[in-house]
């Protein structure tokens, strides 16, 4: 398969580096960062089935969000250690188009499930009496398929979109996946047009996100500090700290690679940008919600308990 009224059948992703002594360490390093990845939203995960106490809302998303970075990472990073491995990493046009949309399938719906998350925060924080209402599990589900869902039509509108472009000769992506800019960056009919279409539709699924973050936890600060006990005051703060923590690594390194023209952006610091967010941030994911959490520390010792009891 090639792009409409295109030569390219295949592209050659660049990687990382260039440097060969530098290709074992960072496979090694990577590997490492891969398999962190995976065992902690895995375990994460069997936490939050096997104890009860964990089987309410907030675990809800945090479940969908540990499978959503198992599944993100996955779409990247086996990919990208081939390129310390091989001298060519070559990806096939239709490789390439499902990796892209996998990713703005898999980032998107993550963002919304962010703000769903905050959301829920503010309800339980500033509206405790009316929260089963108000947050009750036919809502949970509609916030949970409408992040699903913003995350299809985001991918399906940024796949659609670098498909009806025209790839020449050059066949060379100047990063280590396929992603938006270094794709547009490749095209021979790259224009104002498409990266305002880019613009616009990374400006709603991170713009929307961010706006309902910013607001709940606006109308959270502001319910706290309006909480007479410190004790009051350190629960609240304690039970939004690591949802904070998340979101600001997540929305503040998204925004730095995609809210930015293509032009002030240089494709280098996106790469750094872009390896932040896609294998970083998930792998820290479930380190912050366990270290920082601490009914899932009581979960984790009760089901070591159990296991060694056993």
């Amino acid at each position: 398969m090639a792009a409409k009224n295109s030569s390219v059948t295949e592209f050659i992703l660049e990687g990382l580096t260039d440097q060969p002594g530098l290709r074992i360490p960072l496979f090694f390093l990577f590997l490492g960062f891969y398999m962190v990845t995976v065992v902690g939203n895995l375990g994460l995960i069997t936490l939050i089935g096997l104890n009860s106490h964990l089987q309410t809302l907030m675990y809800f998303f945090l479940f969908n969000l540990s499978l959503i970075d198992i599944c993100f990472c996955t779409t990247i990073t086996p990919k990208m250690m081939i390129s310390f491995l091989s001298r060519k990493n070559i990806i096939s046009f239709t490789g390439c188009m499902t990796q892209l949309f996998f990713f703005c399938f898999f980032v998107i719906s993550e963002s919304f499930i962010l703000s769903a998350m905050a959301y829920d925060r503010y309800v339980a924080i500033c509206n405790p009496l009316l929260y089963t209402v108000t947050m009750s599990p036919q809502v949970c589900l509609l916030l949970l398929l409408g992040a699903y869902g913003m995350g299809f039509a985001g991918a399906m509108a940024h796949t659609g979109s670098i498909m009806n472009l025209t790839f020449c000769a050059d066949n060379l992506v100047n990063h280590f996946m396929c992603d938006i800019l270094p794709l547009l960056e490749l095209s021979c009919n790259s224009s104002y047009i498409n990266e305002l279409v880019v613009f616009i539709v990374v400006a709603v699924d991170i713009g929307m996100p961010t706006v309902t973050v910013f607001i709940s936890y606006a109308l959270i600060l502001s319910s706290i500090l309006h909480i007479s006990s410190t004790e009051g005051r350190s629960k609240a703060f304690s039970t939004c700290s690591s949802h904070i923590i998340v979101v600001s690594l997540f929305f503040g390194s998204g925004a730095f690679m995609y809210l930015k023209p293509p032009s002030i952006l240089h494709l280098e610091q996106g790469k750094v940008s872009s390896l932040f967010y896609t294998i970083i941030v998930p792998m820290l994911n479930p380190l912050i919600y366990s270290l920082r959490n601490k009914d899932v520390k009581v979960a984790l010792r009760r089901t070591l308990g159990r296991k060694i009891f056993s």
